[in-house]
């Protein structure tokens, strides 16, 4: 597990550093990302070769953890576990079986889950020695946690690499590293966070490379892994993206992608294919049909705000979007495409009285919801734990038939025939019966 004080401090650079580092060695990596971030393994699929996958027990549960760690591991030699913010931040207000409110989700909650040694990565670029020992300290005598080893980054100089290692290494615990600071590879961000990897492949591939030269060149590799083969085995087995026997015909499930729709879980395709799907992707960039046969739309998150132009002048598949008769599931970034416009542009029009908007604010968090209505994945009454992540709002912020209603504010989103649509993102690995009922509604 590779853990920090506090966002911001390099988890992101060390741990796909180290995947891609792993992997260079001739070692099969299983990339994982503690919540519910989907940007960051994009960034971990470029170092492995394999997909990124989620750890979350508030979107999945606790008993899912190890289960979907074990089903991305197959045929790996080491799982790489990058954390959430700051190690013991989680979901404020959601405590669980126990736990504190704070402390639910959190990377130290999914470290004992795992019984994952954890290394502290600390940004040491505005501190001495005996300061950055200080916080060594603290969050070793904090928590119930295996704090096994320590990476320092941001480092000004080799006398500043000496004082600290100095320092830490006097509470007894290893150095494993210490990065520079190296300004000329940092990933480029925007208004959510890091842009995509998708977005600008040829460079994140250039990136995720040095990267992986990087932790190379100033990590030690082989007491990384060692540390890796100390952590006790897990005896829970493998999950499965069974549900029950596949519906027949192999129906078709177009998936969107491209660099406007990124987000998304590797389980949700999973579990679909499972169902009996023939799972196929189409770009609304660029492609002007949507796949041949398709019987159900899934259209997920991403940044339709920051390619609004491309998609609005694409009006062969706006059209086509718009008289598809099939399922259609979309969420956040799919449902501003549904919309009549965004911020002007106009978008499919599945969705005729709806219009969509750049914010100010950033809406995020957790949402425990009901659902409202019947759907093409729920049924009324049934109660589902997503997230929100967007920059935008829609007026309305519901249909005449809403979706979901996870807040005092009242419902949101929208169910229109077999549509159904809204800012809610799932992880099916928690109620895979929705990808089944998905793929029956081909029929």
């Amino acid at each position: 597990m590779i853990a920090a004080p506090a966002s911001g401090s390099g988890k992101t650079t060390v741990a796909t550093g180290l995947m891609a580092a792993l992997t260079a060695r001739g070692t099969a990596v299983s990339p994982h990302k503690v919540g519910p971030d989907y940007i960051d393994p994009g960034y971990h699929a470029l170092a492995t070769g394999r997909p990124g996958r989620n750890l979350d027990p508030w979107l999945t549960s606790e008993e899912l953890v190890v289960p979907l760690l074990r089903h991305g591991a197959v045929g790996a030699d080491i799982a790489v576990v990058e954390g959430v913010m700051g190690l013991f931040d989680g979901a404020t207000g959601h405590g669980e079986g126990g736990r504190s409110g704070g402390d639910f989700a959190s990377t130290a909650h999914v470290a004992a889950l795992l019984e994952a040694p954890v290394v502290l990565v600390v940004d040491a670029s505005a501190a001495a020695g005996r300061s950055v020992a200080a916080l060594v300290h603290g969050f070793r005598s904090y928590g119930n946690v295996r704090l096994a080893g320590v990476i320092l980054n941001r480092l000004g100089s080799a006398g500043h690499e000496a004082m600290c290692r100095e320092a830490v290494e006097a509470l007894g615990l290893p150095v494993l590293g210490a990065l520079r600071r190296r300004p000329e590879i940092a990933k480029p961000s925007r208004h959510l966070g890091l842009v995509p990897a998708a977005e600008r492949h040829a460079d994140a591939v250039e990136t995720v490379r040095r990267l992986g030269e990087l932790v190379a060149e100033s990590c030690d590799l082989d007491a990384l892994v060692a540390l890796a083969r100390g952590a006790p085995p897990l005896d829970a087995p493998a999950w499965e993206p069974a549900t029950g026997d596949p519906v027949p015909g192999r129906p078709v499930v177009a998936v969107a992608g491209g660099a406007a729709f990124t987000f998304g879980y590797a389980e949700n395709e999973e579990l679909l294919r499972a169902a009996g799907a023939e799972v196929v992707r189409f770009d609304p960039l660029r492609d002007e049909a949507l796949p041949e046969g398709a019987r159900a739309l899934v259209i997920g998150g991403g940044f339709p705000e920051v390619y609004a132009a491309d998609l609005g002048a694409n009006e062969p598949l706006r059209k086509a979007v718009a008289a598809f008769d099939g399922a259609v599931y979309a969420e956040c970034a799919g449902l501003l495409y549904l919309a009549r416009e965004l911020d002007g542009t106009p978008m499919c029009g599945v969705l005729d009285e709806v219009t969509a908007t750049m914010t100010p604010r950033l809406t995020l968090g957790y949402r425990a919801a009901v659902a409202v209505a019947d759907s093409v994945v729920a049924r009324a009454g049934e109660r589902v734990r997503g997230h929100e992540f967007h920059r935008t709002a829609t007026d309305p912020p519901h249909g005449a038939t809403p979706a979901w209603q996870w807040s005092a504010e009242g419902p949101a989103g929208f169910v229109r025939g077999r549509c159904v649509a809204s800012y809610l993102h799932l992880h099916w690995a928690a109620t895979p019966l929705f990808a089944r009922r998905l793929v029956e509604a081909c029929r």
